[in-house]
């Protein structure tokens, strides 16, 4: 039976974090919130982990998953990051922003990229995300806790119904606050290109590039 914490979204209760992040050390599937729906978290490094999301999302293995950090140094760890990246990631981050850049080789699961060679990254702007993978001590992923091709969940209740019988635990700090999923944007290439809109509008990406170019 899957268990449920309960945890505030500001100040998230300790022990409930740690055995968060125990599940997902061992390999285990937690679904979590973040600003903007609830995420499926496993052990980015660990090809197990990772198929295990997969495999409950009934994704297929060729689209790529995202990975939450909770500093832009352990997203640098892992993704190879430029100063558009970086103008970004100040700019924008903790927020609702996804940066997909060229993996770093031997930093995540070979099966995180989808074959690509690259990796969406963000920091979260949420206590209990952030909580979460500073207690792994290391990247999550971030991919909505949803059936592929379903509605990405805004509250716990949602993700459970998609979800339940396929994850260990589940920290239900109530409804998201943004409730829709984080814009992307590649910067692997020469040129960025926003790949999802999303709360962060091209528009301010393109503003801030421009100022800063």
């Amino acid at each position: 039976m899957v268990k449920i914490l309960n945890v505030s979204s500001k100040s998230p209760q300790i022990f409930a974090i740690a055995e968060a992040a125990t599940v997902i050390r061992e390999g285990g599937l937690v679904i979590y919130s973040t600003e903007t729906v609830y995420g499926l978290g496993a052990d980015a490094t660990s090809d197990e982990a990772v198929a295990k999301v997969f495999m409950a999302k009934v994704r297929p293995i060729e689209n790529p998953l995202p990975v939450a950090v909770d500093s832009f140094k352990m997203a640098n760890d892992i993704i190879e990051l430029n100063k558009t990246a970086k103008l970004l990631f100040d700019n924008f981050m903790p927020g609702p922003l996804t940066v997909v850049g060229k993996a770093h080789p031997g930093k995540a699961s070979k099966l995180i990229t989808g074959g690509t060679g690259n990796l969406g990254v963000r920091i979260p702007d949420n206590a209990v995300a952030l909580k979460l993978i500073n207690f792994v001590g290391g990247p999550i992923t971030a991919t909505s806790a949803n059936i592929s091709g379903k509605p990405a969940p805004v509250t716990a209740k949602e993700a459970l119904k998609q979800l339940g019988g396929k994850v260990e635990l589940v920290l239900d700090s109530g409804k998201c606050e943004i409730g829709r999923p984080s814009t992307v944007i590649d910067i692997s290439t020469k040129i960025p290109k926003i790949v999802r809109s999303g709360p962060i509008t091209g528009a301010e990406i393109e503003k801030l590039l421009k100022n800063k170019s």
